[in-house]
């Protein structure tokens, strides 16, 4: 049984809140699963759907494993948590992975049975005007905007005037600040340790790091 199938049994009993947890996640690491953890505790979502993404837009710095590794690494690293669920929609789409064309298929698939919160890092949600249909997405969820202790949040403040200057009555851009604790972990420096043979030790869970160096990955 597909995530959403599992998710659309859980909406015939209730409405209910949906996390969207989105990127390459190459590999994934701690900092995703205490930030998609954070959300769902802070925001009272019922599930976090992570789904990494089958063709990015946006060129990826270093080595970018392949989609099945990718999402491999996903369902290893939340296996042990009911509360998360990980989706090919992305991985099996051939064509570039879009936000939109994502955030559509839920819909189409969640109807109006699941509220979508869009939770991404807050230097990402900066760039959201650059995003294929940026004024369309706002309309299909909500963003949880992860943040470190101390953020300067004037910038993420400016973006909502902003977007709020081009919505209209019947919708307004909801963007929600959450900080979560400050964690140096970045995929790109775990890429490079592997590369030069440093300890990616206590980054990422053991069970992803056992799998990417059986599989020979970022070498």
């Amino acid at each position: 049984m597909f995530p959403e199938e599992k998710i659309i049994k859980l909406c015939a009993k209730k409405h209910i809140k949906v996390g969207i947890m989105g990127g390459t996640f190459n590999p994934i690491h701690f900092g995703h699963l205490v930030t998609a953890e954070e959300a769902l505790k802070q925001f009272c979502l019922d599930k976090v759907i992570f789904i990494p993404t089958g063709n990015p837009p946006h060129k990826t710095s270093g080595i970018l494993a392949g989609p099945e590794d990718r999402y491999l690494m996903t369902v290893i690293a939340t296996a042990s948590n009911p509360d998360f669920f990980v989706s090919r929609i992305e991985i099996d789409r051939e064509k570039t992975s879009y936000t939109i064309d994502t955030l559509k298929e839920l819909k189409n698939i969640f109807s109006d049975r699941a509220g979508l919160y869009f939770i991404t890092g807050a230097d990402a949600i900066l760039e959201i005007l650059s995003w294929k249909e940026p004024r369309e997405i706002m309309q299909y969820c909500s963003f949880i905007a992860a943040t470190r202790p101390g953020y300067d949040i004037k910038k993420i403040e400016e973006l909502k005037s902003k977007l709020d200057s081009f919505s209209t009555n019947s919708f307004k851009a909801q963007i929600y600040l959450m900080e979560i604790p400050a964690l140096a972990i970045s995929s790109t420096d775990i890429r490079n340790r592997i590369k030069s043979n440093r300890s990616i030790k206590y980054l990422l869970p053991e069970s992803v790091s056992n799998y990417l160096l059986k599989h020979g990955l970022y070498k």
